[in-house]
């Protein structure tokens, strides 16, 4: 009986972090009792596997863009609130509002 061995590690990838972000992962695997490469590993299989399953689940999919929308009128609405008052000042003066934006006096 033969054992097929799973696939050799040979494939880097290198990435660039805080030091910070680095040495508080890796304290987490150290706690953990697993390698850093373990626990990336585990993240990617875990994020293929999650997009396939989201591919197959595609009528599910259909739902998120109404939370997007959602997202996007909440932002335009702070972002008018924000800018509606200072647009709304009329300038009584046309020419004195030229000269204020200008620079000149």
């Amino acid at each position: 009986m033969s054992r097929s061995k799973p696939p050799k590690k040979s494939e880097t990838l290198e990435i660039r972090l805080p030091y910070e972000t680095k040495t508080a992962f890796m304290s987490r695997c150290r706690d953990d009792g697993r390698t850093a490469s373990e626990a990336v590993r585990r993240f990617i299989e875990q994020e293929i596997t999650d997009e396939r399953a989201s591919a197959r689940a595609a009528p599910t999919r259909g739902r998120a863009w109404w939370w997007q929308a959602l997202a996007a009128g909440a932002v335009g609405l702070a972002v008018g609130t924000v800018a509606a008052p200072s647009l709304a000042h009329p300038i009584h003066d046309a020419q004195a509002g030229c000269a204020r934006v200008i620079g000149h006096r």
